[in-house]
């Protein structure tokens, strides 16, 4: 496999969706990844229906396709041992343990990772970091959601504060640990030396509250919900028109005008009340009633192709299938479909180092002896961590 990094090894220890999906574009970019599971497995693996012919839930495949998956129980000193001889070749270390689970087991105790592994890049992704009032705490996404203000700006009055829809800090914190992971492999070939990456769900979910921070902090007022709309921008919503709803995004007045011109309605566009964002913003709820009268007769489809032609922001409001159906979602190789899977293609695209898709997601322990034959073990000494329980067979996972 080439790509960017091809020559980094990664070994993943994480689990759920922020490390496995920071590990998983590594991979896909030539990473050569070894996912390390607990004698349980992912706990994602079995997030579903709908399973897979593995038996594992899509949830898992969606986050770890090429990798080389192994179960090691590394509360055995022998599964331990075993990680310290794949640390030995690696060049990032990925893991989302509560903090102080590798220092209750040695690992990184008192410098000692850094030590043993001095080129070594050490990410650990967690809910709170190690320290302060929340420090060592669990946390999952929509209870960051909850805990940093997103879901107090996210909604409707009728719903209230809602979670938005896709797991958005865990999302982000792959993309801060995969950044932190870059960085600082940039920075070891200066030192020659690697160097801890923190990245926790806290405060990614905080760096989301742009603008509705900055507003607080100059206003004084407190955000709150404004639907599908912006709160620093008008026109900027979903809006009702012939067959269904578009979102419209305009966000400067030749926009606007552009906008009144292909629906015939140029005295919005003369109309002192709309004749700047800020006073947009100040008649929104009579601004969206005369576009809503204005769309009354475009389908989806024709409002948004003689808008875009003109240089005005719109798309429909697709469903999941709607949204990989469309055409240039094909064109952009936005999906991956071969034999045995079906998943999302590569969002980051260098065009002189390209990656690729990496193989289908593993299933249990299904990489065992090849990762152990590749460490130097012999096939005695992998029949003796079996019979050890140190790894286990696929028809022995207890999750």
């Amino acid at each position: 496999m080439s790509g960017a990094l091809s020559g980094i090894r990664v070994v993943d220890l994480s689990r759920i969706l922020a490390g496995p999906m920071c590990a998983q574009i590594l991979a896909d970019h030539g990473a050569d990844v070894i996912k390390i599971e607990p004698p349980t497995g992912d706990d994602t693996r079995t997030l579903g229906p709908p399973f897979n012919a593995n038996g594992d839930a899509a949830y898992f495949s969606a986050i770890n396709r090429g990798k080389q998956c192994i179960t090691i129980d590394l509360a055995a000193p022998a599964g331990r041992d075993i990680l310290y001889r794949l640390l030995d070749r690696a060049d990032v270390l990925i893991e989302n343990f509560l903090p102080g689970t590798l220092e209750k087991w040695g690992i990184a105790s008192d410098g000692w990772l850094e030590n043993r592994f001095p080129r070594l890049i050490h990410c650990s992704i967690s809910g709170f970091g190690a320290d302060g009032p929340l420090g060592g705490m669990p946390g999952y996404d929509a209870v960051l959601q909850a805990m940093c203000g997103i879901m107090s700006v996210n909604g409707e009055k009728a719903s209230g504060p809602t979670r938005v829809g896709i797991p958005v800090v865990d999302h982000l914190t792959a993309y801060t640990a995969l950044s932190g992971i870059l960085m600082a492999l940039h920075q070891r070939h200066v030192t020659g030396r690697g160097q801890f990456v923190e990245a926790t769900l806290f405060d990614a979910a905080l760096s989301l509250l742009v603008p509705h921070a900055a507003n607080y902090f100059e206003s004084g007022r407190e955000p709150g919900l404004t639907g599908s709309a912006h709160p620093n921008i008008s026109p900027y919503d979903r809006y009702r028109c012939g067959d269904g709803e578009v979102f419209l995004g305009i966000m400067n007045k030749p926009q606007f005008d552009k906008f009144c011109a292909v629906v015939s309605r140029p005295d919005l566009a003369a109309n002192r009340d709309y004749a700047t964002n800020a006073s947009r913003i100040q008649h929104r709820e009579a601004l969206r009633a005369e576009i809503e009268g204005a769309l009354a007769d475009w389908t989806r489809a024709a409002l948004c192709d003689r808008l875009m032609r003109v240089g005005v922001p719109v798309g429909p409001i697709h469903s999941v299938s709607e949204a990989f159906a469309q055409p240039h979602a094909l064109h952009r190789g936005m999906t991956v479909e071969r034999p045995g899977y079906r998943g999302v293609g590569l969002p980051i695209r260098l065009h002189q180092s390209p990656g690729s898709p990496g193989k289908n997601p593993s299933s249990f322990n299904a990489d065992a002896a090849r990762v152990l034959k590749d460490a130097g073990y012999s096939p005695e000494d992998v029949q003796q961590f079996l019979a050890d329980g140190v790894i286990l067979n696929r028809d022995t996972q207890t999750g």
